[in-house]
């Protein structure tokens, strides 16, 4: 197991028991190594493990974000400390309200360790320390409208784009 703590948290990673961590103090590096170089999951699971533990030291340093964009009209994001519908599922727990064209908003609750900021009514940023749940719940927002390719409007995430189609000619 091992530990990763930073100025923003601490998290943790299994370590499988055919990888090795070697920490170098003179360079500050840390080297993982496998046990048998010729077995196929170990080389796959080796640069799997070196993702991850990349992620988590750049989530405790420096944290995770992800921009959300709202383009269409009447599209609009709010933060709320309180839902209608939704129940908190901890103490505190912020909710993402969205207006994308439904009769009633759409309530989403932040997940536990990030934070949600509405910057202007059409952008969302989140961030967090787990890159897996910031780009997770990113999606889970972008899932309620997704890009069209023949007008353009849809929830849009880390700068994503879409190439517009032409009108269909009968």
């Amino acid at each position: 197991m091992i530990e990763v703590e930073g100025p923003l948290g601490k998290m943790t990673l299994p370590l499988p028991q055919y990888l090795n961590l070697e920490y170098d103090q003179e360079k500050r590096r840390i080297l993982l190594r496998i046990a048998d170089r010729k077995v196929r999951k170990h080389r796959e699971m080796w640069g799997t493990t070196r993702a991850y533990l990349s992620n988590h030291i750049l989530g405790v340093s420096e944290g995770h974000t992800a921009i959300v964009r709202l383009i269409g009209i009447g599209y609009r994001v709010s933060i709320e400390k309180s839902a209608e519908k939704a129940k908190p599922e901890y103490p505190g727990q912020e909710f993402v309200s969205l207006k994308v064209g439904y009769p009633n908003p759409v309530e989403l609750g932040v997940p536990l360790g990030m934070k949600a900021s509405a910057p202007q009514p059409t952008r969302l940023l989140l961030e967090g320390i787990e890159k897996e749940v910031v780009n997770q719940f990113a999606a889970s927002i972008r899932s309620w409208r997704k890009p069209e390719p023949y007008k353009g409007k849809g929830i849009f995430v880390n700068g994503e784009t879409i190439k517009l189609k032409a009108k269909k000619i009968k």
